[in-house]
């Protein structure tokens, strides 16, 4: 251990001389002196403990201040960026779970906004008496699916746990072995059913499942036959599964539920963006089923949430259970989804983010990426980025369409000076940060998930990494 100087442990600044640096004096405001005055605690601490292991030289008391500082506004920086930021993704991944899934169309956007203050979340100003939670959103999802009514909950987790636990708690459910997915952040659904309180009955193989493995399975104790859409997976090859017109049969002549957990699930058929095999909610209820849950913030392109749609008697069932409130979605969630719902039934597509983007061209992303390939090229000064444009794929993601990977156009970065890790890295921490990917030793960016009015954000990151 080297020798400790004890000049250098007095010329550290105190905490009073650390916070009338313009440094602190520019921070005072956002973080406040109570705050403030814990990282420079912390920053002095830090200093401290570093000369006392390892200092064997003296420091001026202008220096410390200064490197003092310095690691002040690096903390508070560090900081800053830890919460909820804007990124631009870059990924070419539409529904990227990690960065809020579905962005939210202009219309969502402004109802999120008005709905921020005061507002009708259960107030009836036409009758200036109490209104229900969610209304708006379960009228406008009754007209979409054809089902006799409608609830809204958190996510589509607890859509799930709500129902097993209003309809089964007392009794069994039985489903399919090759329905029990696991999907993003350890998401189970045996152990949902776990949670609930009914008791899971697995019948058939992985592969295949037979109406008579249903059959056998029910008895005075079965309450649910549970579907399960398999979301971010696909078996193939010697499959095979009854329909849901089957199952429904099969169930209502045994005076069971069936209940159909459709995972991204979709209002229209998307099957021309190559997502035929999402179920289409309207189809899953004139099939029979008795209750079908879906999420907000997939393929719907609206806030994260569960929708759940079936008989009026269900609904009133599971409206009325303790549960539900602690499951019931905020006032800013079904403004979103309002907004959003009210695209569809005008059959707006194009004003829904994640559908626009799914049905961008290649050629129109080629373009694009043409475009700022060669303004970079031309920028005096930028010679150590080199931009070229390639062919690629993009992707779904949230756990919808893990088979369908749109062909794409890509924008290819090369440095002179950083390797493709230090590059993505210095795109990730720039303002607003660029979320992209690396293949081949290049940072790849796609423009399909990059919306226009961020271009200019885009170029100017680029332009900044030139040398």
């Amino acid at each position: 251990m080297s020798a400790i100087k004890p000049s250098s442990l007095r010329s550290l600044p105190s905490i009073d001389q650390l916070l009338r640096t313009p440094v602190a004096a520019r921070l005072r405001e956002s973080l406040g002196i109570q705050h403030l005055t814990a990282i420079a605690r912390r920053v002095t601490d830090e200093m401290r403990t570093e000369i006392q292991l390892q200092d064997a030289n003296e420091h001026s008391k202008e220096t410390l201040l200064e490197e003092a500082a310095r690691r002040l506004e690096a903390f508070a920086d560090r900081e800053s960026q830890a919460g909820i930021r804007r990124v631009i993704n870059a990924t070419g991944v539409i529904l990227h779970t990690n960065l809020g899934r579905a962005p939210l169309s202009e219309s969502a956007r402004d109802a999120v906004s008005k709905a921020a203050g005061y507002c009708t979340l259960e107030y009836d100003a036409l009758t200036g008496s109490r209104g229900r939670r969610g209304a708006r959103a379960e009228e406008l999802l009754v007209q979409l699916t054809g089902a006799d009514a409608a609830l809204v909950v958190n996510n589509c987790a607890s859509a799930a746990l709500l129902i097993l636990t209003a309809l089964a708690a007392d009794g069994e459910t039985i489903v399919s072995r090759g329905e029990l997915v696991e999907i993003g952040g350890d998401f189970r659904v045996p152990d949902v059913m776990s949670n609930s309180g009914t008791k899971m009955i697995e019948v058939g193989s992985t592969n295949r499942t037979h109406l008579d493995d249903y059959r056998r399975a029910l008895n005075t104790q079965t309450r649910v036959i549970m579907r399960v859409h398999p979301s971010n997976y696909r078996i193939v090859g010697f499959t095979d599964s009854p329909g849901l017109g089957e199952l429904a049969n099969l169930a209502h002549d045994a005076d069971v539920f069936l209940y159909e957990d459709a995972g991204s699930g979709v209002l229209v058929d998307l099957s021309k963006y190559g997502l035929g095999e999402e179920p289409v909610i309207s189809e899953s209820i004139s099939a029979g089923a008795d209750v079908v849950s879906f999420s907000g913030d997939k393929l719907l392109g609206a806030s994260q949430s569960g929708l759940i749609v079936g008989r009026r008697e269900i609904i009133d069932r599971l409206r009325t259970h303790s549960l539900y409130r602690a499951l019931r979605a905020d006032k800013l969630c079904l403004a979103a989804l309002e907004a959003t719902l009210e695209a569809h039934r005008r059959g707006a597509l194009e004003e829904i983010p994640t559908l626009r983007m799914l049905g961008l061209s290649t050629e129109a992303i080629e373009t694009r990426a043409r475009s700022i390939a060669d303004g970079i090229a031309e920028e005096p000064g930028l010679a150590g980025l080199t931009t070229t444009v390639t062919s690629g794929e993009s992707a779904v993601g949230g756990g919808s369409g893990p088979n369908v990977h749109p062909a794409t156009a890509l924008l290819a970065l090369k440095h002179a000076t950083y390797n493709a890790d230090q590059l993505q890295e210095k795109l990730r921490l720039c303002s607003p940060p660029v979320i992209c990917r690396i293949a081949d030793g290049l940072v790849l960016i796609d423009l399909r998930t990059v919306d226009e009015r961020d271009e200019p954000d885009l170029i100017r990151v680029l332009k900044s990494l030139g040398v």
